[in-house]
């Protein structure tokens, strides 16, 4: 069956592309893929076009959109086992991982699904008896979708179910290395009831089918989560066409404990926030800022543990991490520590690829890895390795752990750990970060908004103001009682 999902039809690419997917933790064969190309490209934005233009997406009721909204978080929660099986051989990802994901992606089509008929008209007091003044919120139009590799599904979920219970239109490009769960999400849309043309899936690499999205005048709004180099490069393009854009370009995360913090606590969570999904998380904690009269202490337990940490195959039950995504993302990870390693950075643990298991020797696996005595001016510390590495910098009171977690381009996540309350609030109130934790560290909920302040990127995703990015309000003011003014008289 062809993958590539048109106007409602499944189709193959144009030229006859193919892209053949391989599972990350072994190198096996998970599928052969249709690859698009830019005509196929333009092709999925005029269907949506005509969907939004000519077709009744746009103007069905809220509360419509909302129950169909519902029905896909249903047919998701069935076809759970099916959607993480393919997102693992996809990613590499342990199966445990991808059904936390799965549950998450149906609640978020849920709270959309909810949300969509609470945002009502707003009508706004004029001041004068003879007017009515409102705004109303109307879909943006066409949306370019574009998401990454780490986190496939759930990142689609998160632009899909608020542009849907918008009234919009949309073209989804997910990464060319996942697009399994993508395509069944277009299955359980058709099977919900969704309009032909509403959603249209275009798979392939991004300069040949994601880059028409940027700079094509049919499309009104781009929504795009993956690097800081890519974004700037779409950013640009977009300009061309002054369309609507919001990006999530990842962090450089600081993750602050305090000398009185929960020592037990702390520790675990530590190795939670960078080592989970081998570090291949956009909020991932890969900065650890200790204070100084704590560092030996917790930085021998926190490499002690990740010492013992285990890697596997997603189908791998005493895994506790997987693999890295590719082999040139290994390699770019490598490249990393190697030079974090010459710019003084101490290697306490990890470093090198594992050696001596079989099972590992076919798959794209980085040992978790810690980096001491780091300083904020290293490029190891300033630049994200999107991999299983900690930095870790020591600090020595409030005032220099917020100067040291500020000091970065980026602006995504963090966390605070201490037993003092006054303190953390102090803390997070100064942090220039869109999502920040205390004393915990990468739980967040579809009803709060996230996103990044600085080259982290900007707009939200989730919350009241995730849809309210694919919205456009417009005022609408009635003269009750219309009659000349005489101005010119």
């Amino acid at each position: 069956m062809p993958d590539l999902f048109i106007g409602g039809a499944w189709t193959a690419a144009l030229d006859e592309g193919t892209r053949e997917i391989r599972c990350p933790a072994d190198g096996s064969p998970v599928a052969v893929v249709d690859e698009a190309g830019g005509k196929d490209t333009a092709l999925a934005i005029a269907a949506a076009r005509h969907a939004f233009d000519e077709g009744s997406w746009p103007g069905t009721p809220a509360a419509e959109r909302g129950d169909l909204l519902l029905r896909v978080a249903d047919l998701l929660v069935r076809d759970k086992a099916l959607l993480a099986r393919a997102e693992s051989l996809d990613t590499g990802k342990r199966l445990v991982e991808s059904e936390y994901d799965m549950d998450d992606i149906a609640n978020c089509f849920r709270y959309f699904g909810h949300l969509a008929a609470q945002v009502g008209d707003r009508v706004v007091d004029t001041g004068n008896p003879d007017a009515e003044s409102r705004v109303v919120y109307e879909p943006v139009g066409v949306c370019a979708l574009i998401t990454p590799w780490n986190y496939p599904l759930l990142q689609t979920a998160w632009k899909v179910a608020p542009a849907l219970a918008a009234g919009n239109t949309f073209v989804l490009k997910p990464s060319e290395l996942t697009p399994h769960s993508a395509i069944h999400l277009m299955r359980l849309l058709s099977e919900a009831g969704l309009p032909a043309g509403v959603a249209n899936l275009i798979l392939g690499s991004g300069p040949e089918a994601g880059a028409p999205l940027a700079d094509h005048p049919d499309v009104d709004m781009v929504s795009f989560t993956g690097g800081l180099q890519t974004g700037r490069r779409l950013m640009a393009t977009a300009a061309g066409t002054v369309k609507k854009v919001a990006l999530e370009l990842g962090g450089k995360n600081p993750n602050i404990v305090f000398a009185d913090a929960d020592f037990e606590t702390a520790v675990d969570m530590a190795l939670t926030a960078v080592f989970l999904h081998s570090g291949q998380v956009c909020s991932a904690g890969a900065r650890l800022l200790v204070e100084d009269s704590l560092h030996d202490r917790f930085v021998d337990e926190v490499v002690r543990r990740a010492r013992l940490i285990r890697l596997g195959g997603p189908f791998d039950e005493q895994a506790q991490t997987g693999p890295l995504i590719s082999a040139q993302h290994l390699a770019k990870v490598e490249a990393y520590v190697a030079a974090g390693l010459a710019e003084g950075a101490v290697l306490r643990c990890g470093g090198a690829r594992p050696s001596g298991d079989p099972a590992l020797a076919d798959g794209y696996f980085y040992l978790p890895t810690v980096l001491d005595e780091c300083g904020a001016g290293m490029s190891v510390v300033r630049e994200e390795s999107f991999g299983p590495v900690l930095t870790v910098e020591r600090f020595t009171d409030e005032d220099d752990a917020v100067r040291l977690a500020n000091d970065t381009i980026y602006g995504l996540a963090g966390a605070v750990w201490t037993s003092d309350q006054e303190r953390a609030q102090r803390v997070v109130s100064r942090l220039r970060i869109g999502t920040v934790w205390i004393n915990d560290y990468h739980p967040y909920v579809p009803q709060a908004e996230w996103g990044g302040f600085k080259q982290s990127g900007f707009g939200r995703e989730l919350g009241p103001t995730g849809l309210a990015e694919y919205q456009e309000p417009k005022h609408i003011w009635r003269n009750t009682s219309p009659a000349p003014q005489g101005w010119f008289s």
